[in-house]
């Protein structure tokens, strides 16, 4: 994965009616907590700074510290894997989501519990400092 030139705003319209205002609310978000400004990686996913990492396979790269993309149908905000089973008290009082090994899939904002968000937000920051 690698930063793009699309523009930020672009990839935010790609989110629509509410879940529009909603990606607005999760730039001020990420950004609040990360400290970093967006920038738009593989044309569709917002970051916010960026680690290298590595894998014990040799294969390595950069990706954003915190990111998330929004579109017509959900939110996908991304953290470290298996974080589902690492936080699972976070997990537990979050609100409506689905999840995978490192995607957090949110509907809608509505329900998801802002502070809990925060926390998830902040425990990821954390590990890739």
């Amino acid at each position: 994965m690698s930063p793009s030139e699309t523009p930020v705003e672009d990839v935010l319209n790609r989110a629509t009616g509410p879940r529009r205002a909603e990606a607005d609310e999760l730039l001020a978000i990420f950004g609040e907590i990360s400290g970093e400004q967006p920038i738009v990686w593989a044309g569709r996913i917002i970051g916010f700074g960026d680690v290298e990492y590595r894998y014990e396979s040799g294969r390595s790269g950069r990706m954003p510290r915190l990111a998330f993309a929004s579109g017509s149908a959900r939110h996908t905000v991304y953290l470290p894997a298996d974080f589902s089973e690492r936080w699972p008290e976070l997990m537990a009082s979050l609100g409506p989501h689905r999840a995978s090994k490192v995607c957090l899939y949110l509907t809608r904002l509505t329900g998801v519990d802002r502070g809990v968000l925060r926390e998830l937000l902040e425990a990821s920051l954390a590990e890739h400092q």
